[in-house]
């Protein structure tokens, strides 16, 4: 029975706009049981010290993640394994099995170094609560966590080289659950440390689904140690410069969380609520175009098709637009009722609820740039120019670090900036409103790196930015007329639905989502958009494309 839902699962996909809508589905999926997982999370600490120190501990995992256990990415791995299968069949299991005892080895040396020295990096990481002993008991525990992860994207490599991408794209779910058993299993009997196996666990699983497909494939010849290390050699130095853009933006949240661990409690829940949920439409939109447009663009660029190249590009870079504008509009109109219908719960207040939604409302606007900035990165990784984003990450952690710390001292000094913000965003009666600061810097990094990383991409891409324009100027009108028809369905909606309730706020908060959906749909098609034509068009084709989707665990937000 098993073994035939495992053997169901593997099919392919083609088409840019198919491929993408598929992934948006899966991410969908995964970044539901994500909400989940955070409404589970609010209701037993709602935002105070218990869940700002969970928070704090992912930190240095995290950063561990991007800058080690990422080096053997699916992005630099998984062209030499095709090549390897191309030149010698049989030989990739084995080297697959030394690439592994390779990484576990120095995975687990690296960690026991963290592991000893855990204090002593936390002060870093997070100085307002390193005197915690919670927070290092979690954080050790936490150090497992990345290396599963790496293992995992390790045999992800063969999932995807036999284009089992639907089997791939079901371990972020498995991720999330074992999260989840940790908050409603362990975490009674074993105290803050249960959330902390619970996220092994989930990791744990995140690997094991692949696992049986690995262990079936046959070992017909065995590699020779010195031709592993040479295509290791020849592995890092195509990844290196990636991971170092994954690590620009660990870097960023890594100072942020420690500035926020020096302002008032729950400031760190407070700032990662509004991060994980602005990483829902990230993930479907950003995260899904970008990992779709990666394979094509790739073959492109291998086949000389440098024309070709820039119209699909542009493609992509259009329907980002085209959805990431109206969702920016929709998601600040209708921000209280988001953050209430998903976290509010147990012990998440309605204070916590309105500081949540002004840091969501902060961070989306950047929602655009973010998902620009993903699907310009793939471009220049498929054109083999793996440096770039790199540079346009660190113009991210500049603008984003120097922003929070000029940001901060602003808000405390001028009583003009801070009035203005807080009554902007409805939340001058509140107190810890400086963490918003954070989620502001957060959005400035993010457009510097758009804007930067787009006029790169103009010039080396030869991309024709002059249609962008109008459909800029359709999508906006269009989305500021649906977001005024949510906000007036909301309004009408408030005076006969018992908004205090659960069922009450998510009816208003669908009623309105609704109609702004509907308005944003008809105008768009009363201007004649392009855009909406061809996402119609899309959904009514079959999903009949064998083009390979690149699919790991640093594409997936969570």
């Amino acid at each position: 029975m098993v073994r035939t839902i495992l053997s169901s699962v593997g099919r392919e996909v083609r088409g840019m706009h198919e491929a993408a809508y598929t992934l948006a589905a899966f991410a969908l999926l995964s970044q539901l049981l994500a909400l989940v997982r955070d409404r589970l999370l609010a209701a037993h600490f709602g935002v105070g010290h218990t869940l700002d120190v969970y928070y704090a501990a992912f930190r240095i995992p995290d950063f561990l993640f991007a800058t080690i256990a990422s080096l053997l990415s699916l992005y630099a791995l998984l062209p030499v394994l095709s090549r390897l299968e191309a030149e010698h069949p049989g030989l990739i299991i084995s080297f697959m099995r030394q690439a592994l005892l390779i990484f576990f080895v120095g995975m687990g040396i690296v960690s026991f170094g963290i592991f000893l020295f855990a204090p002593e990096l936390l002060r870093l990481a997070a100085p307002g609560l390193a005197s915690d002993p919670q927070l290092v008991l979690l954080a050790r525990i936490l150090l497992l966590q990345p290396i599963l992860l790496g293992l995992s994207n390790i045999l992800a490599n063969l999932t995807q080289l036999r284009h089992r991408f639907v089997l791939y794209s079901v371990s972020p779910l498995l991720y999330n659950t074992g999260i989840i058993l940790g908050i409603v299993a362990l975490y009674p009997h074993m105290g803050i440390a249960g959330l902390g196996w619970g996220v092994v666990l989930g990791a744990l699983l995140h690997g094991l689904i692949q696992l049986p497909f690995f262990l079936e494939e046959p070992e017909r010849h065995e590699i020779p140690l010195s031709r592993t290390f040479s295509l290791m050699k020849e592995v890092l130095m195509l990844s290196i410069p990636r991971t170092l853009s994954l690590s620009a933006g660990q870097i960023s949240l890594f100072v942020l969380t420690a500035l926020a661990s020096l302002l008032s409690a729950g400031s760190i829940s407070i700032f990662m609520f509004a991060w994980n949920l602005q990483a829902v439409p990230l993930t479907i939109i950003g995260v899904s175009y970008s990992v779709a447009a990666f394979p094509t663009l790739a073959r492109m660029v291998a086949a000389g098709e440098h024309s070709e190249f820039s119209r699909h590009l542009f493609a992509a870079v259009r329907h980002v637009f085209f959805w990431g504008i109206p969702a920016t509009v929709l998601i600040i109109v209708l921000r209280a009722q988001i953050v209430r219908a998903i976290l509010g719960s147990g012990a998440f207040s309605w204070a916590a609820t309105r500081l949540v939604a002004a840091a969501l409302a902060l961070l989306v606007i950047s929602l655009l740039a973010q998902s620009l900035s993903l699907l310009i990165a793939r471009a220049y990784y498929a054109a083999g120019q793996t440096a770039k984003p790199f540079f346009f990450g660190l113009f991210d952690v500049v603008f984003s670090v120097s922003s929070a710390v000029l940001l901060v001292g602003a808000f405390h000094a001028s009583h003009f900036w801070r009035y203005f913000l807080e009554a902007l965003l409805r939340v001058s009666d509140l107190p810890g409103t400086t963490v918003l600061m954070l989620a502001l810097a957060l959005t400035i990094g993010s457009v510097v790196e758009c804007v930067v990383g787009l006029w790169y991409a103009t010039r080396d891409f030869s991309l024709p930015l002059g249609p962008l324009r109008r459909l800029s100027f359709q999508s906006f009108c269009s989305a500021v007329l649906g977001g005024a028809a949510a906000y007036l369905v909301l309004a009408l909606t408030g005076s006969f639905l018992d908004i205090n309730t659960a069922a009450g706020i998510l009816s208003q908060g669908v009623l309105a989502g609704l109609a702004g959906l509907i308005i944003t749909g008809v105008m768009l098609v009363a201007l004649g958009n392009e855009e909406i034509q061809e996402t119609y068009a899309a959904l009514l084709r079959r999903f009949v494309d064998t083009t390979p989707v690149v699919l790991e665990p640093t594409d997936v937000q969570t």
